[in-house]
């Protein structure tokens, strides 16, 4: 493994076996931007064998050092690997950048979206403080919450609590947006319920939504719905921005720092992606 991963980094321009990481980088090209240096570390983590066949899950971790004009940046991300191994030649190797939940558990459309128009109840949030919170524990998992399989939209949540997004509607699980220990709202940690939340919602953590991506700030949040189908499947944070303007983001399940928002280096990715920008505070 490492050594394929050693050969994949070489020709990390030229490379296509690994076609997410290729269209990272020609992203990174698209942009003005350099890639430095790459590294990258392995933790095999699961093996199963059968006489000479391998099965071995593990997990890499991609260091990109990017040059951004006058600025540069480090993008991190942990990312799911599976390989089979025949003797000692790799004849099956998987990357998998993102995991979403099954289509029963990734619909639960909250039931409190307040389609009134009336004022919103503004909150005093604090941004730093946020994107603190979301680069102390962008690659671990804080023991004061449950860790979710798909954790993506439980980490964001965790962001906004840090930043003084004030919850509400506890007991309710299809209202409000809040976490109690034992229980939580849908809105807490389902990706499509925290999307209807964010756009309905007239007190507690309120936003507003934006047209364009460049429009946000760090701290403000962007949802993600891969097949365009109307059910969102991923959360993110914007952390930085970069030299255009443009967000850099934050997330958990695929553990990521500082990746272009666009995630068009996704294996979820297709062409029929859609987003939504929003506004944190308002």
């Amino acid at each position: 493994m490492r050594k394929y991963w050693e050969d994949i980094m070489e020709r990390l321009f030229t490379q296509e076996e690994e076609l997410w990481l290729y269209r990272k980088v020609q992203g990174f090209t698209e942009r003005g931007q350099q890639v430095k240096r790459a590294t990258f570390a392995i933790r095999p983590y699961h093996r199963v064998t059968y006489d000479r066949d391998q099965y071995v899950d593990y997990l890499i971790s991609v260091h990109l050092y990017i040059k951004d004009g006058l600025k540069s940046y480090l993008e991190e991300g942990v990312y799911s690997c599976r390989c089979y191994v025949l003797g000692d030649e790799i004849i099956e190797q998987t990357t998998l950048t993102e995991k979403l939940l099954s289509p029963s558990k990734a619909n639960l459309t909250p039931q409190f979206i307040e389609k009134e128009e009336e004022l919103r109840s503004p909150f005093n949030y604090d941004r730093r403080e946020a994107v603190r919170y979301a680069e102390q524990w962008w690659d671990s998992y804080n023991p004061a919450y449950k860790h979710f399989d798909v954790d993506c939209t439980n980490y964001i949540s965790q962001c906004l609590r840090a930043g003084g997004a004030p919850m509400l509607g506890q007991h309710n699980r299809s209202k409000g947006w809040w976490y109690s220990g034992k229980s939580w709202s849908y809105s807490w940690a389902v990706a499509h319920s925290l999307r209807w939340y964010l756009s309905g919602a007239r007190k507690g953590l309120i936003a507003s939504e934006a047209s364009e991506a460049n429009q946000l700030s760090p701290g403000d949040i962007i949802c993600y719905d891969f097949q365009g189908d109307g059910r969102f499947d991923h959360t993110t944070i914007v952390v930085n921005k970069d030299s255009q303007g443009e967000p850099l983001v934050n997330a958990h399940t695929t553990n990521s720092r500082q990746r272009f928002w666009a995630y068009t280096d996704s294996t979820a990715y297709t062409p029929n992606i859609q987003y939504k920008f929003f506004h944190i505070g308002g």
